[in-house]
C-alpha cells in the first residue's frame, strides 16, 4: 500500500530511470494522475502536460466505463459491454455529448493559454494514479499516437495483472504493484483524497516555469 500519491510517485519514478536521457514528455491524466506525473516529470527533467479524457459511464452505473473520449476526437467504445448493458444508441449519444462538453471545458480550464506540448517523434509517458478498466488510459494512448508520438508508455503505481490487454495502444505498461486481488485503484492507497482542479493547474504552471517556458 502507498501512503499517498507522492509516495506512489516516488516508487514509480524508480521504475522509469531508463527514460532519463530520452526525449520524453510526461502526460498526466487529470485529476489524480497529475500529482504523480509531476513528480515523475521533475525527476526525469522532462516537460509535463495533461491529456484530458472522459469516461463514458453506463447510465445508472456511471462508475462502470462503457468507453471513453479524449482530445482531438478520440473515441474508445466497449461494444460488448454496451450490448450486455442494453444501452441504446440514443442513451449512448446523450452520455457522449455531455462528456464531450465537459472535456472541452476542462481542456480550457486546465491548460489555459498554453499550447499542448508537441509529441511528434517523442516518447509519450502517460501517467495516472492507477489503472482500473483501462478505458480512459486507452483513449489517452490513442490521443498521444494521433499527435505523432514515436512510442507510448503507460506508467501507473498499481494495475491489474491483465493491464497490457486492457490498454493495447500502449507499447509498454509499467506498474509498481500488480496485486493478485484487484478491485479498485483506491485500495492501494492509505490516503486517496481527491485532487482538485486548482492543484492540477498549480502543478502544470510550476512545471511550465521549471522548463523555462514563456509566461
Amino acid at each position: 500500500m502507498f501512503r499517498d500519491r507522492a509516495d506512489a510517485a516516488a516508487e514509480l519514478l524508480g521504475r522509469l530511470d531508463g527514460y532519463r536521457d530520452e526525449d520524453v514528455v510526461v502526460l498526466g491524466l487529470p485529476r489524480g494522475g497529475v500529482p504523480v506525473a509531476a513528480v515523475v516529470a521533475e525527476g526525469l527533467g522532462a516537460p509535463l502536460d495533461v491529456i484530458v479524457v472522459r469516461k463514458l459511464g453506463i447510465p445508472g452505473q456511471s462508475e462502470v466505463a462503457m468507453g471513453a473520449i479524449g482530445e482531438g476526437g478520440v473515441r474508445v467504445v466497449d461494444d460488448e459491454l454496451v450490448r450486455r448493458a442494453r444501452v441504446s444508441d440514443r442513451r449512448f449519444a446523450e452520455v457522449e455529448r455531455q462528456e464531450q462538453q465537459t472535456l472541452e471545458r476542462r481542456v480550457a480550464q486546465l491548460r489555459g493559454a498554453h499550447a499542448p506540448e508537441p509529441l511528434e517523434g517523442r516518447i509519450a509517458l502517460i501517467v495516472d494514479d492507477g489503472l482500473a478498466t483501462g478505458a480512459t488510459a486507452e483513449a489517452a494512448c490513442e490521443v498521444a499516437r494521433s499527435r505523432g508520438a514515436s512510442r507510448v508508455i503507460l506508467a501507473v503505481p498499481v494495475a491489474p495483472k491483465d493491464a497490457a490487454r486492457r490498454v493495447p495502444s500502449a507499447d509498454d505498461v509499467v506498474a509498481v504493484e500488480v496485486p493478485d486481488w484487484f478491485m479498485a485503484v483506491g485500495q492501494a492507497y492509505a490516503d486517496f483524497r481527491q485532487t482538485t482542479d486548482e492543484e492540477v493547474v498549480a502543478l502544470l504552471e510550476a512545471a511550465h516555469d521549471r522548463m523555462g517556458g514563456p509566461a
